[in-house]
């Protein structure tokens, strides 16, 4: 049986360091949110007009891999208590894309001037929660290792699709030998709020990848030869689809700089 593991919150609220996180951006700090707040889970953005908010919670549910929804909020509201109790999603992230038909507008570090009554924001999965779990368990991963961003490829393999949302899916990839790749199949299976298990190992060309050192997203980091790459559904599908939906208004984070919440990563692992 799949239990969710209890959750158990030992600091108060005024000290817990996903808390200070989100001050320092509400009053301005711009920063990638990689190794920020050890331990607390990091979200995706999505923030649609509440009309097109049922067909991408629908989307959402038929891609639960690249889009696992861990919060969202009431229509108009830019709180999400069970994410942080004074979770202000108007300006707790370090930076923001505006868009408008498909195109970026603006990246600003709050969207106050941008927030309407009619909007729906969705918090989705990242994988900064699974890489925690790697971490700890001795597996190495390569573009932390670099001090890069995780490389990330657009693929063939085909979203559901749900009313204007439909495209591709963007995986994330790590090399792994063999043996450690087996492992973390094993444990990433553990957090599917957090995009869970791989969806490949190996072949990129299976799924519509030609060049391995050429991410669409990303940086490029080496696979050596006694590796193989290891690929992951990623929090940039929606980004993608949205895009291509060419909503008329929508807010998302900019790509690493996350929402840091209170949840702790280790009350994601299902057992």
């Amino acid at each position: 049986m799949t239990v969710l593991v209890a959750a158990q919150q030992t600091e108060t609220p005024d000290v817990l360091p996903s808390r200070k996180a989100r001050l320092a951006y509400r009053e301005g700090l711009v920063a990638s949110t990689a190794g920020v707040a050890p331990g607390y889970v990091q979200g995706n953005l999505a923030i649609l007009p509440a009309e097109y908010a049922g067909a991408f919670h629908r989307f959402c549910q038929l891609n639960p891999k690249p889009c696992p929804i861990i919060g969202m909020s009431d229509v108009g509201s830019h709180y999400i208590p069970s994410l942080g109790a004074d979770l202000d999603i108007r300006t707790d992230v370090p930076r923001y894309r505006v868009w408008r038909d498909g195109e970026i507008v603006d990246e600003p570090t709050d969207v106050k001037s941008y927030w309407r009554d009619d909007l729906v924001t969705f918090v989705l999965g990242c994988s900064f929660s699974f890489e925690e779990a790697l971490l700890e368990e001795g597996m190495p991963i390569r573009h932390i290792e670099k001090n890069v961003r995780v490389p990330m490829y657009r693929t063939n393999i085909a979203c559901g699709v749900s009313g204007p949302f439909a495209g591709p899916m963007v995986v994330s990839m790590r090399p792994f030998k063999p043996a450690d790749a087996i492992r973390a199949v094993q444990i990433t299976s553990r957090y599917p709020a957090v995009h869970g298990a791989p969806v490949h190992l190996g072949h990129p060309h299976l799924i519509g990848i030609t060049d391995i050192a050429k991410p669409d997203y990303g940086d490029p980091v080496p696979v050596a030869a006694d590796e193989i790459p290891v690929f992951w559904a990623c929090g940039v599908t929606p980004q993608s689809v949205i895009n291509a939906a060419k909503l008329p208004f929508a807010i998302t984070h900019s790509p690493g700089l996350m929402l840091v919440t209170d949840l702790k990563n280790r009350n994601m692992a299902v057992i």
